[in-house]
C-alpha cells in the first residue's frame, strides 16, 4: 500500500518583481500552510519523501507546513515540478523510492489537481463521490488530496487506481 499526498501551494502574493517563480506567500498563505501541516500530522499524513516545486511559494509552503509535521522526510526541490502537467507529475511520482510508504508532492494549478483527478478511481461510496466532486469543483490554494493505492512500488502508479480517502481545504480548518 502506498499513500500519495498532493498539496497545492498556499495563497501567494499576486505580483513579484522577480516574476511568477519568485512570488511569495501572502499573509493568508503564511497562516494556512502551518495549519495544514498540523492537520496532516494529526491525521497521520506524514511523508517519507517530498517532491516540491522550486518556486518560492511552494518552498515556503513546505517550510511552514513541515514545522508542524512529525518525521524527517527526504526532500527534493524540482524545477521540473514548477507548473508541471499531470502526466509529468505522474512520471516524477513513479520515480519515488519504494522505501517510502507515503509521498508528498507540492505544486501548482492546474497540473496538481489534474493529477489528483487522473489518479482517482471511480468512486464506490457516497463520501468518496462527494470528495471527488469537491476536488473537481475547486482545488484551492493549500488544498490537500490524499489517495491510497494498492501497489508495492511507485513505478506501478497508474491512472484511475487511487482511492481518494481525503480532500482537505483551508476553509475546512476554520
Amino acid at each position: 500500500m502506498k499513500r500519495l499526498l498532493l498539496l497545492r501551494h498556499a495563497k501567494a502574493e499576486q505580483h513579484n518583481k522577480g516574476g511568477d517563480h519568485e512570488r511569495e506567500l501572502s499573509s493568508r498563505g503564511r497562516k494556512d500552510a502551518p495549519r495544514m501541516g498540523h492537520v496532516m500530522d494529526l491525521k497521520g499524513y506524514v511523508p517519507g519523501v517530498v517532491l516540491c516545486s522550486s518556486s518560492a511559494r511552494t518552498r515556503e509552503t513546505f517550510e511552514l507546513a513541515k514545522d508542524e509535521l512529525g518525521g524527517k522526510p527526504h526532500v527534493e526541490f524540482l524545477n521540473t515540478l514548477y507548473l508541471a502537467t499531470a502526466q509529468h507529475i505522474l512520471g516524477l511520482l513513479r520515480g519515488v523510492p519504494d522505501s517510502a510508504r507515503t509521498a508528498l508532492a507540492i505544486g501548482h494549478s492546474p497540473g496538481l489537481e489534474e493529477c489528483a483527478v487522473l489518479l482517482a478511481r471511480r468512486p464506490r461510496e457516497a463520501a468518496e463521490v462527494a470528495r471527488l466532486d469537491s476536488l473537481r469543483a475547486k482545488f484551492p490554494t493549500c488544498g490537500l488530496a490524499v489517495l491510497d493505492f494498492r501497489i508495492t512500488t511507485w513505478s506501478a502508479l497508474a491512472p484511475g487506481t487511487g482511492t481518494l480517502i481525503d480532500f482537505i481545504r483551508p476553509k475546512d480548518l476554520d
